[in-house]
Protein backbone atom coordinates (compact mmCIF):
# COMPACT_ATOMS: atom_id res chain seq x y z
CA UNK A 1 0.00 0.00 0.00
CA UNK A 2 0.93 3.64 -0.27
CA UNK A 3 3.45 4.82 2.33
CA UNK A 4 1.55 7.99 3.24
CA UNK A 5 -0.16 6.29 6.20
CA UNK A 6 1.06 4.32 9.21
CA UNK A 7 -0.26 0.94 10.37
CA UNK A 8 -2.43 2.23 13.25
CA UNK A 9 -3.79 5.68 13.98
CA UNK A 10 -2.93 5.93 17.70
CA UNK A 11 -2.84 9.73 17.89
CA UNK A 12 -5.97 11.08 16.18
CA UNK A 13 -8.30 8.30 17.34
CA UNK A 14 -8.65 6.43 20.66
CA UNK A 15 -8.23 2.70 21.04
CA UNK A 16 -11.16 0.26 21.34
CA UNK A 17 -14.41 2.05 21.91
CA UNK A 18 -15.30 1.86 25.66
CA UNK A 19 -18.58 3.75 25.60
CA UNK A 20 -22.05 2.56 24.63
CA UNK A 21 -22.02 1.67 20.94
CA UNK A 22 -24.83 2.63 18.57
CA UNK A 23 -24.75 -1.02 17.58
CA UNK A 24 -25.01 -3.14 20.69
CA UNK A 25 -22.34 -5.80 21.24
CA UNK A 26 -19.81 -4.24 18.79
CA UNK A 27 -16.42 -2.72 19.35
CA UNK A 28 -14.88 0.04 17.31
CA UNK A 29 -12.53 -0.55 14.43
CA UNK A 30 -9.03 0.89 14.85
CA UNK A 31 -8.23 2.91 11.74
CA UNK A 32 -4.96 3.38 9.88
CA UNK A 33 -3.51 6.83 10.47
CA UNK A 34 -3.51 8.57 7.08
CA UNK A 35 -0.91 11.33 7.02
CA UNK A 36 -2.04 12.89 3.71
CA UNK A 37 -5.32 11.40 2.51
CA UNK A 38 -5.13 13.34 -0.73
CA UNK A 39 -2.05 11.38 -1.79
CA UNK A 40 -3.50 7.92 -1.20
CA UNK A 41 -3.40 5.90 -4.42
CA UNK A 42 -6.80 4.85 -5.83
CA UNK A 43 -6.16 1.16 -5.17
CA UNK A 44 -5.26 1.93 -1.54
CA UNK A 45 -8.34 4.12 -1.16
CA UNK A 46 -10.43 1.20 -2.41
CA UNK A 47 -8.96 -1.07 0.29
CA UNK A 48 -9.13 1.49 3.10
CA UNK A 49 -12.60 2.91 2.47
CA UNK A 50 -14.53 -0.07 3.94
CA UNK A 51 -12.58 0.30 7.21
CA UNK A 52 -13.46 3.97 7.46
CA UNK A 53 -17.12 3.35 6.57
CA UNK A 54 -17.36 0.69 9.28
CA UNK A 55 -15.85 3.06 11.81
CA UNK A 56 -18.09 5.89 10.61
CA UNK A 57 -21.19 3.78 11.31
CA UNK A 58 -20.08 3.28 14.94
CA UNK A 59 -19.38 6.94 15.73
CA UNK A 60 -21.74 9.70 16.78
CA UNK A 61 -22.17 12.40 14.16
CA UNK A 62 -20.52 15.66 15.17
CA UNK A 63 -17.65 14.14 17.16
CA UNK A 64 -14.03 14.78 16.22
CA UNK A 65 -13.55 11.09 15.41
CA UNK A 66 -16.56 11.13 13.08
CA UNK A 67 -15.29 14.22 11.25
CA UNK A 68 -11.83 12.68 10.88
CA UNK A 69 -13.21 9.49 9.36
CA UNK A 70 -15.62 11.34 7.06
CA UNK A 71 -13.07 13.92 5.88
CA UNK A 72 -10.48 11.20 5.25
CA UNK A 73 -13.00 9.31 3.11
CA UNK A 74 -13.64 12.46 1.07
CA UNK A 75 -9.94 13.21 0.52
CA UNK A 76 -9.02 9.60 -0.26
CA UNK A 77 -11.72 9.31 -2.91
CA UNK A 78 -11.20 12.64 -4.69
CA UNK A 79 -9.60 10.61 -7.49
CA UNK A 80 -13.15 9.48 -8.37
CA UNK A 81 -14.15 13.13 -8.82
CA UNK A 82 -11.11 13.82 -11.01
CA UNK A 83 -11.89 10.71 -13.07
CA UNK A 84 -15.47 11.82 -13.77
CA UNK A 85 -14.41 15.44 -14.33
CA UNK A 86 -11.90 14.31 -16.97
CA UNK A 87 -14.86 13.57 -19.24
CA UNK A 88 -15.41 17.31 -19.50
CA UNK A 89 -11.94 18.31 -20.69
CA UNK A 90 -13.51 20.55 -23.32
CA UNK A 91 -14.74 22.82 -20.48
CA UNK A 92 -11.27 23.71 -19.23
CA UNK A 93 -12.34 27.18 -18.11
CA UNK A 94 -14.95 25.59 -15.82
CA UNK A 95 -12.85 22.67 -14.54
CA UNK A 96 -12.48 24.15 -11.05
CA UNK A 97 -16.27 24.48 -10.73
CA UNK A 98 -16.78 20.98 -12.16
CA UNK A 99 -14.45 19.44 -9.56
CA UNK A 100 -16.17 21.43 -6.83
CA UNK A 101 -19.68 20.27 -7.67
CA UNK A 102 -18.36 16.75 -8.26
CA UNK A 103 -16.97 16.80 -4.72
CA UNK A 104 -20.45 17.67 -3.47
CA UNK A 105 -21.69 14.53 -5.20
CA UNK A 106 -18.90 12.53 -3.54
CA UNK A 107 -19.88 13.85 -0.09
CA UNK A 108 -23.54 12.96 -0.71
CA UNK A 109 -22.46 9.46 -1.75
CA UNK A 110 -20.41 9.05 1.45
CA UNK A 111 -23.35 10.15 3.60
CA UNK A 112 -25.72 7.74 1.83
CA UNK A 113 -23.46 4.71 1.43
CA UNK A 114 -24.46 1.55 3.27
CA UNK A 115 -21.62 -0.92 3.73
CA UNK A 116 -24.05 -3.76 4.36
CA UNK A 117 -25.16 -3.72 0.72
CA UNK A 118 -21.81 -5.27 -0.30
CA UNK A 119 -21.44 -2.75 -3.11
CA UNK A 120 -18.09 -1.21 -3.96
CA UNK A 121 -18.06 2.44 -2.98
CA UNK A 122 -16.70 3.59 -6.36
CA UNK A 123 -19.63 2.01 -8.20
CA UNK A 124 -22.01 3.75 -5.80
CA UNK A 125 -20.28 7.15 -5.82
CA UNK A 126 -19.67 7.73 -9.54
CA UNK A 127 -23.40 8.13 -10.44
CA UNK A 128 -23.76 10.66 -7.60
CA UNK A 129 -20.72 12.63 -8.80
CA UNK A 130 -21.86 12.51 -12.42
CA UNK A 131 -25.37 13.58 -11.43
CA UNK A 132 -24.12 16.68 -9.63
CA UNK A 133 -21.95 17.68 -12.57
CA UNK A 134 -24.80 17.21 -15.06
CA UNK A 135 -27.08 19.23 -12.80
CA UNK A 136 -24.45 22.00 -12.71
CA UNK A 137 -24.39 22.23 -16.50
CA UNK A 138 -28.15 21.94 -16.77
CA UNK A 139 -28.88 24.70 -14.25
CA UNK A 140 -26.12 27.22 -14.89
CA UNK A 141 -24.67 26.88 -18.35
CA UNK A 142 -27.56 27.55 -20.74
CA UNK A 143 -28.08 30.98 -22.25
CA UNK A 144 -31.71 30.15 -23.08
CA UNK A 145 -34.12 27.69 -21.54
CA UNK A 146 -34.40 24.32 -23.28
CA UNK A 147 -36.03 21.11 -22.01
CA UNK A 148 -33.95 19.09 -19.55
CA UNK A 149 -34.00 16.11 -21.92
CA UNK A 150 -32.18 18.16 -24.55
CA UNK A 151 -29.73 19.59 -22.02
CA UNK A 152 -28.70 16.07 -21.03
CA UNK A 153 -28.63 14.97 -24.68
CA UNK A 154 -26.13 17.73 -25.46
CA UNK A 155 -23.73 16.34 -22.83
CA UNK A 156 -24.09 12.82 -24.26
CA UNK A 157 -23.52 14.19 -27.76
CA UNK A 158 -20.35 16.01 -26.71
CA UNK A 159 -18.93 12.83 -25.18
CA UNK A 160 -19.95 10.71 -28.19
CA UNK A 161 -18.41 13.18 -30.65
CA UNK A 162 -15.15 13.14 -28.72
CA UNK A 163 -15.03 9.33 -28.61
CA UNK A 164 -15.98 8.85 -32.26
CA UNK A 165 -13.65 11.61 -33.47
CA UNK A 166 -10.76 9.79 -31.77
CA UNK A 167 -11.65 6.38 -33.18
CA UNK A 168 -12.60 7.58 -36.68
CA UNK A 169 -9.93 10.28 -36.96
CA UNK A 170 -12.63 12.66 -38.24
CA UNK A 171 -15.86 14.23 -37.09
CA UNK A 172 -18.70 11.67 -36.91
CA UNK A 173 -21.82 11.98 -39.04
CA UNK A 174 -25.34 12.28 -37.67
CA UNK A 175 -25.98 8.66 -38.62
CA UNK A 176 -22.88 7.48 -36.74
CA UNK A 177 -23.84 9.50 -33.68
CA UNK A 178 -27.36 8.05 -33.79
CA UNK A 179 -25.96 4.52 -33.95
CA UNK A 180 -23.52 5.15 -31.12
CA UNK A 181 -26.16 6.62 -28.79
CA UNK A 182 -28.94 4.30 -30.01
CA UNK A 183 -31.13 7.24 -30.96
CA UNK A 184 -32.85 8.32 -34.16
CA UNK A 185 -31.19 10.78 -36.52
CA UNK A 186 -34.03 13.24 -35.84
CA UNK A 187 -33.22 13.16 -32.12
CA UNK A 188 -29.53 13.77 -32.83
CA UNK A 189 -30.34 16.76 -35.05
CA UNK A 190 -32.68 18.12 -32.39
CA UNK A 191 -29.92 17.80 -29.79
CA UNK A 192 -27.39 19.57 -32.03
CA UNK A 193 -29.81 22.43 -32.72
CA UNK A 194 -30.66 22.74 -29.02
CA UNK A 195 -26.95 22.93 -28.26
CA UNK A 196 -26.89 26.31 -29.98
CA UNK A 197 -28.69 27.69 -26.93
CA UNK A 198 -25.85 26.67 -24.62
CA UNK A 199 -23.91 29.91 -25.11
CA UNK A 200 -24.83 33.40 -26.20
CA UNK A 201 -22.74 35.81 -28.26
CA UNK A 202 -22.54 39.39 -27.07
CA UNK A 203 -23.99 41.97 -29.43
CA UNK A 204 -20.91 44.04 -28.66
CA UNK A 205 -18.54 41.35 -29.92
CA UNK A 206 -16.71 42.40 -33.07
CA UNK A 207 -17.80 40.77 -36.28
CA UNK A 208 -14.14 40.62 -37.31
CA UNK A 209 -12.92 37.08 -36.62
CA UNK A 210 -9.52 38.46 -35.65
CA UNK A 211 -10.96 40.84 -33.11
CA UNK A 212 -13.01 39.89 -30.06
CA UNK A 213 -13.35 43.24 -28.31
CA UNK A 214 -15.26 46.42 -29.10
CA UNK A 215 -13.20 48.75 -31.21
CA UNK A 216 -10.97 45.88 -32.28
CA UNK A 217 -11.08 46.66 -35.99
CA UNK A 218 -14.51 45.61 -37.19
CA UNK A 219 -18.14 46.58 -36.60
CA UNK A 220 -19.81 44.94 -33.63
CA UNK A 221 -22.93 42.85 -34.18
CA UNK A 222 -25.12 45.50 -32.58
CA UNK A 223 -24.08 47.97 -35.29
CA UNK A 224 -25.33 45.80 -38.15
CA UNK A 225 -28.56 44.53 -36.59
CA UNK A 226 -31.78 46.24 -37.61
CA UNK A 227 -33.77 47.93 -34.87
CA UNK A 228 -37.26 49.35 -34.64
CA UNK A 229 -37.44 53.14 -34.91
CA UNK A 230 -39.41 54.31 -31.84
CA UNK A 231 -41.03 57.03 -33.98
CA UNK A 232 -42.85 54.42 -36.06
CA UNK A 233 -45.20 53.79 -33.13
CA UNK A 234 -46.52 57.35 -33.52
CA UNK A 235 -46.96 57.45 -37.31
CA UNK A 236 -50.60 56.40 -37.18
CA UNK A 237 -51.28 58.86 -34.35
CA UNK A 238 -49.74 61.69 -36.36
CA UNK A 239 -51.94 60.97 -39.36
CA UNK A 240 -55.05 60.84 -37.18
CA UNK A 241 -54.09 64.09 -35.43
CA UNK A 242 -53.47 65.86 -38.74
CA UNK A 243 -56.96 64.91 -39.88
CA UNK A 244 -58.48 66.26 -36.66
CA UNK A 245 -56.53 69.53 -36.93
CA UNK A 246 -57.93 70.11 -40.41
CA UNK A 247 -61.41 69.92 -38.92
CA UNK A 248 -60.72 72.88 -36.59
CA UNK A 249 -61.72 76.41 -37.57
CA UNK A 250 -59.02 78.85 -38.65
CA UNK A 251 -58.68 80.59 -35.26
CA UNK A 252 -58.37 77.31 -33.34
CA UNK A 253 -55.69 76.06 -35.76
CA UNK A 254 -53.80 79.34 -35.28
CA UNK A 255 -53.96 78.98 -31.50
CA UNK A 256 -52.56 75.42 -31.71
CA UNK A 257 -49.80 76.59 -34.08
CA UNK A 258 -48.79 79.49 -31.84
CA UNK A 259 -48.85 77.44 -28.65
CA UNK A 260 -47.23 74.18 -29.76
CA UNK A 261 -45.21 75.06 -32.87
CA UNK A 262 -44.08 78.58 -31.95
CA UNK A 263 -44.12 77.75 -28.20
CA UNK A 264 -45.67 81.11 -27.32
CA UNK A 265 -47.19 81.75 -23.90
CA UNK A 266 -50.93 82.25 -23.42
CA UNK A 267 -50.34 85.96 -22.77
CA UNK A 268 -48.43 86.31 -26.05
CA UNK A 269 -51.16 84.45 -27.95
CA UNK A 270 -53.76 86.75 -26.36
CA UNK A 271 -51.80 89.80 -27.56
CA UNK A 272 -51.70 88.42 -31.13
CA UNK A 273 -55.43 87.63 -31.18
CA UNK A 274 -56.53 90.69 -29.14
CA UNK A 275 -58.13 88.62 -26.38
CA UNK A 276 -57.33 88.03 -22.72
CA UNK A 277 -54.99 85.33 -21.40
CA UNK A 278 -57.95 83.77 -19.54
CA UNK A 279 -59.88 83.53 -22.82
CA UNK A 280 -56.90 81.86 -24.51
CA UNK A 281 -56.70 79.36 -21.63
CA UNK A 282 -60.40 78.43 -22.02
CA UNK A 283 -60.00 78.08 -25.82
CA UNK A 284 -56.91 75.85 -25.43
CA UNK A 285 -58.70 73.66 -22.93
CA UNK A 286 -61.65 73.20 -25.31
CA UNK A 287 -59.39 72.52 -28.34
CA UNK A 288 -57.24 69.97 -26.52
CA UNK A 289 -60.31 68.19 -25.16
CA UNK A 290 -61.79 68.08 -28.67
CA UNK A 291 -58.57 66.62 -30.11
CA UNK A 292 -58.24 64.09 -27.27
CA UNK A 293 -61.79 62.88 -27.80
CA UNK A 294 -61.12 62.51 -31.50
CA UNK A 295 -57.91 60.55 -30.91
CA UNK A 296 -59.56 58.16 -28.43
CA UNK A 297 -62.43 57.60 -30.83
CA UNK A 298 -59.91 56.85 -33.59
CA UNK A 299 -58.22 54.17 -31.47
Amino acid sequence: MNTVFEDVCDTQLPGPYDGPSPRAGRYSTTLPCVEDAGKVAPQDAKALSPLFFERLAELDEGTAEYQYARNTLVEMNLSLVRYVASRYRSHRDQMEDIVQVGTIGLIKAIDRFDLSRRTEFAAFAIPHILGEIKRFFRDTSWAVHVPRRLQELRIDLAQAMEQLSTSLDREPTVKELAGHLELTEEEIIEGIVAGNGHTAVSLHLSGDSESTAPGGGGPVFADILGTTDPATEHVEDRYALASLLRQLNERDRLIVHLRFDREMTQAQIGAVLGISQMHVSRLLTRIIQQLRTGMLGHK
